[in-house]
């Protein structure tokens, strides 16, 4: 069995190749309203040096041996992982979750309205896809919606390797509009 980022004991690829995320479906996220009532999720954290995390190995293996432990993980159609990015040189991470504790971790909850929208590429066009969030939001919201305010976390829907293998890069953008 092959080492995993995201979980100690689940391979989602069913094909034979090794991998550590689900395949990511688009359509599930992509120009959603999602509305969220006191949704549970882990809080966690990495260093970062220009928006790229340093330590995001270790942190994923810590958050999600504490989420495993008592059960919390959610399906893989389900898992989402949301990163603030309010700091080139921390961001916070939070991990979605199926109970309201979590032994060890700091729990919060979410709730709000949020728009996504998935953008498709390397990392490097994530300026360019904050920009189109933005105009996203706006279309949505209206002129007068000041975006520039706006929550935004970001959903990267692969790891690197997965991402290779299955040939698409997916980060999903998530604003609070309410």
């Amino acid at each position: 069995m092959a080492t995993t980022e995201r979980s100690t004991d689940n391979i989602a690829e069913k094909s034979g190749e090794d991998v550590c995320c689900a395949k990511f479906d688009p359509a599930r996220l992509d120009n959603r309203e999602i509305v969220w009532e006191n949704k549970p999720f882990v809080k966690d954290g990495v260093w970062c040096v220009y928006y790229m995390p340093l330590n995001f190995g270790s942190m994923m293996a810590r958050a999600m041996g504490k989420i495993e432990a008592v059960g919390a993980n959610c399906s893989d159609e389900d898992f989402l992982m949301l990163a603030d990015m309010k700091s080139p040189w921390s961001s916070t991470v939070y991990f979605a979750v199926t109970k309201d504790d979590v032994l060890g971790a700091e729990m919060v909850k979410i709730s709000g309205t949020f728009l996504t929208k998935v953008f498709e590429g390397p990392y490097k066009d994530f300026g360019k896809w904050v920009t189109e969030m933005e105009r996203h939001v706006k279309a949505k919201m209206g002129e007068g919606f000041d975006v520039k305010c706006a929550e935004m976390f970001a959903y990267y829907a692969t790891c690197p390797k997965c991402s290779k293998k299955y040939g698409k890069n997916y980060t999903v953008l998530f604003a609070k509009v309410a």
